[in-house]
């Protein structure tokens, strides 16, 4: 088991390190600011869709380890999906880190982002590692982009 949890250390400090899509997305569709008062997270969620497709997602942003590894991770996630399967993998997610849910989920579940499993001991961590997804969540519930098909 300590081999596994230094494996996701490892991770996490990669994508904290070297996060990726982190950058602003110029014309994106939705984007939403999301603000962590305990740990001071401070981020923007940026989203551009194609019709109900995630066809790009990055951040901008400051934050901890935790909540900067979430956020890559969690862009790197949903790139592709439609608004419902990410707004389902958000529900799995937070699930995850809060301990409502199971970590012990199949990997067709969270993939790589089980690697946030242990947060759930953590409660002030919890947080940081949600921050990214309630922003996320906040973005693709904005106003619905109308089309006349």
């Amino acid at each position: 088991m300590s081999d596994l949890r230094n494996l996701y250390q490892e991770v996490i400090l990669d994508h904290s390190r070297a996060p990726r899509n982190f950058r602003s997305i110029e014309g994106a569709d939705r984007r939403s600011e999301g603000y962590n008062p305990l740990c001071g997270d401070q981020l923007t969620v940026y989203v551009k869709l194609d019709g109900d497709i995630i066809q790009d997602v990055s951040f901008e942003g400051s934050g901890c380890a935790i909540s900067t590894a979430s956020a890559s991770m969690m862009t790197a996630a949903i790139k592709g999906k439609t608004r419902e399967q990410a707004n389902a993998l958000f529900d799995v997610f937070h699930g995850m880190v809060t301990g409502e849910r199971s970590a012990d989920l199949g990997p067709e579940d969270l993939g790589k982002l089980q690697v946030f499993s242990g947060v759930s001991e953590f409660p002030v961590r919890v947080k940081c590692a949600s921050l990214p997804w309630h922003t996320l969540h906040a973005a693709l519930a904005g106003e619905e982009i109308a089309t006349t098909e």
